[in-house]
C-alpha cells in the first residue's frame, strides 16, 4: 500500500501599496505573517465599527425605548423554537 503526503498550495496575490503604508503596516505586524496580520486587523476595525454603530444607536434612543427592545428580544429568544 502506497502512502502519499498531501501538501496543498495556497495561491498568493501581489497587493500594491504605497511604501510608506507597507513600511507602516510592517512595523505594526512585526513576526506576524502577512496573512493573519491584514484579517486581523481587518476583524478588528470590523468590531470597532459595529461597537460605534451600537453606541450611536443607543445614544439615539430613550431608556424607555432601550428597556422595550431588552424586553422584546428576550421575549424573543424564549419563544424562539427550531422545528
Amino acid at each position: 500500500m502506497y502512502s502519499y503526503a498531501v501538501i496543498k498550495l495556497r495561491k498568493y496575490v501581489t497587493i500594491s501599496v504605497p511604501q510608506e503604508v507597507k513600511k507602516t503596516l510592517k512595523k505594526a505586524k512585526g513576526r506576524e505573517e502577512w496573512g493573519k496580520f491584514l484579517l486581523n486587523l481587518y476583524q478588528e476595525t470590523k468590531r470597532l465599527k459595529s461597537k460605534r454603530a451600537f453606541e450611536e444607536l443607543t445614544s439615539t434612543l430613550t431608556d424607555e425605548e432601550l428597556k422595550t427592545i431588552l424586553e422584546s428580544s428576550k421575549e424573543f429568544r424564549e419563544r424562539f423554537t427550531l422545528r
